[in-house]
């Protein structure tokens, strides 16, 4: 972890460096919270939020923009703090894959995700909400104060994200393979829906639908403008017509080196084309089996991770802004590739142990 650490502190300095010669919106969160007196102006949803959290360090200690950068790159790392402890929490089996790499060491060190959470913005506070969301979900009672912040750092940040964590959570608690008392699950999906009732007019007011008659057809309206908009943006990428598994291997996978937008395209298009060979050891024969035997936590980030990807790909068609969106969920997707292989590997050990056993059996009589 010191080690990441320095990893993390090197991709904050990447960044400030790259601020210094490209457009940065760190550059527009640092102005706004400086243009009112009043703290309470900024309370909203979404990047008004970000302008809320950021108001008293900047009008209150001072912060210059070099100290609130370094501030939000540390959320940043708390956020990959915590994904360490929710991955070790639940997998306690280590993982070798390309033969040398140890899985966990080698998620936690991908550069696009310490790219886009080691600046001032939306990306390392979000990073961060979900990875404390998913730690605290596993024992809720005695992390409740850490569950509640990451609940609303998600909520305020992204409130779409947070139906779909609860979605998420829902579906993983009613159906995981724990023996859990029934009022616990109650407890946790009471809690979940009646947050989604509370907020639900803030969560479809960000696509505008607070007041629709008809759902469907005014998000699908929504999807083209938002798409639309986005492709003019500079890097965008016609997927409007695509079918709805090209959308989705757009929005894990791409770019790939043949459409990467520019230098820093061509590092990404490397990390999806691992992200690529990773997704592949899932492609077997046992995984939906593993799926509906499988646990709370690995239930709710595949549904957190597919509600999300869904949803993205509908509005997401410029290669920049879905090299800095998918950062926030691609850990949901690792942890179920993680727990897979884990448990293969946990299943091996224990069959060669039965079978060892029963050999020694046999020598003894």
């Amino acid at each position: 972890m010191k080690n990441l650490f320095l990893y993390h502190l090197f991709f904050f300095g990447v960044y400030y460096t790259y601020a210094q010669f490209n457009r940065s919106d760190s550059r527009s969160y640092f102005s706004r919270p400086q243009m009112s007196d009043n703290w309470f102006d900024y309370y909203g949803t979404s990047t008004t939020f970000i302008d809320f959290l950021s108001w008293p360090f900047i009008n209150i200690l001072n912060f210059n923009y070099e100290m609130m950068m370094v501030f939000f790159s540390w959320m940043g790392y708390l956020g990959f703090v915590y994904a360490y402890m929710f991955f070790r929490e639940n997998i306690p089996i280590k993982i070798r894959i390309f033969k040398n790499f140890d899985f966990l060491i080698l998620t936690l060190f991908l550069p696009n995700m310490h790219f886009w959470t080691a600046s001032l913005g939306k990306g390392a506070p979000i990073f961060l909400g979900l990875m404390m969301f998913a730690y605290a979900i596993k024992e809720p009672k005695s992390r409740l104060i850490t569950l509640l912040i990451g609940s609303a750092l998600i909520y305020f940040i992204r409130p779409h994200v947070f139906f779909f964590v609860a979605a998420g959570t829902v579906l993983g608690y009613m159906t995981g393979r724990e023996k859990i008392s029934l009022w616990k699950k109650l407890l946790v999906c009471f809690g979940m829906i009646g947050g989604l009732v509370l907020v639900q007019d803030q969560i479809l007011g960000i696509a505008g639908l607070e007041d629709s008659n008809n759902l469907v057809s005014d998000f699908e309206n929504f999807a083209d403008d938002r798409a639309e908009g986005l492709s003019d943006s500079g890097s965008g990428v016609d997927i409007a017509n695509y079918p709805l598994l090209l959308k989705l291997f757009t929005f894990w996978f791409r770019p790939l080196f043949f459409d990467a937008p520019g230098f820093l395209g061509l590092i990404v298009s490397v990390e999806n084309l691992i992200y690529l060979l990773i997704f592949f050891k899932i492609i077997k024969k046992d995984f939906v089996r593993f799926i509906k035997k499988s646990p709370v936590a690995v239930k709710m980030s595949l549904v957190v991770f597919l509600l999300s990807s869904l949803a993205l790909t509908f509005v997401m068609s410029n290669l920049g802004i879905i090299m800095r969106q998918k950062s926030m969920v691609m850990y949901f997707l690792f942890f179920v590739i993680y727990y897979y292989l884990a448990q293969r590997k946990y299943d091996r050990i224990i069959k060669k142990r039965k079978l060892q056993k029963a050999k020694n059996s046999l020598q003894v009589t």
